[in-house]
């Protein structure tokens, strides 16, 4: 592994094939959910892959049997209690994102099981994005108490449609893998056996291909989100602003009591 690598200890790294770097959730016994170190880690790593040479296309998945299951609650509590880790969160999501987007080799997600959260930002901001048939697909945030924020309102509604995105991201209906493909939220859903062959496969046809051709049309493609960065800068302020009030505090509480949640029925706004 190369020592431009070396600080990214919370992702497991490797190259599957010549000039393809995979980077694993890697945390199995808490469904690779995202600690504060990894949510920062996750962030940075886009520029150092921007800038190896010698990497042509990146893989993420999961290890185990989910992808991710988003924000761990030490994160989340941390983003109750301290205004400061809620403004350092807060532009680490935003780097996040404008990161993946910003990045010049091609990104393929290989999204098994449940995908939430931070984790799904990368899972369906990929340029090329396949899931399995047992794949959970899930934007929790009203579920936690807070606006849909992360990358959702800028790349949800460009995939499916406004009514699809508003369906699932006002309700947090969970999607299967088959119904996200039919409705054009991921690129691909395939066999669960034949997931990490295919994104290979992808990532392969990618890493030898004209390389220019390749990231002048992602870069230009992605203007698409650019000129829609209001949207996901507003989303993601109110996201960050509802850490500071009593649904995400409830949000959190049902969560780690496993039950339903009581908001208020009234509402200020």
């Amino acid at each position: 592994m190369s020592n431009r690598y070396a600080a990214y200890t919370r992702l497991k790294l490797d190259y599957p094939a010549e000039r393809i770097l995979r980077i694993t959730f890697d945390r199995p016994e808490t469904y690779n959910s995202v600690d504060a170190e990894t949510h920062t880690q996750l962030t940075h790593i886009w520029r150092d892959i921007d800038n190896d040479p010698d990497i042509n296309a990146v893989i993420v998945t999961g290890a185990g049997k989910a992808f991710s299951a988003g924000g761990d609650f030490e994160l989340i509590k941390s983003l109750l209690d301290n205004p400061s880790a809620r403004v350092a969160t807060w532009k680490e999501a935003k780097d996040l994102v404008y990161n993946v987007i910003n990045c010049n080799k091609p990104i393929i997600s290989a999204i098994n099981g449940v995908a939430v959260g931070a984790g799904l930002v990368v899972g369906i901001l990929a340029d090329v994005s396949i899931c399995g048939k047992s794949a959970r697909i899930v934007d929790g945030h009203t579920r936690l108490g807070v606006a849909a924020g992360d990358v959702a309102c800028i790349i949800w509604p460009l995939l499916c449609g406004l009514a699809k995105a508003k369906y699932y991201l006002l309700t947090c209906k969970p999607l299967s893998g088959e119904e996200a493909e039919r409705i054009g939220l991921v690129s691909l859903c395939v066999e669960d056996a034949e997931l990490q062959n295919i994104a290979l496969e992808t990532a392969q046809d990618l890493a030898t291909g004209a390389q220019s051709a390749i990231r002048w049309t992602k870069y230009a493609l992605n203007n698409w989100l650019r000129v829609n960065g209001p949207l996901f800068d507003t989303s993601t302020a109110l996201e960050i602003l509802g850490f500071a009030g009593n649904e995400a505090r409830e949000g959190l509480a049902s969560h780690l009591e496993k039950r339903k949640p009581a908001f208020a029925k009234d509402c200020p706004i």
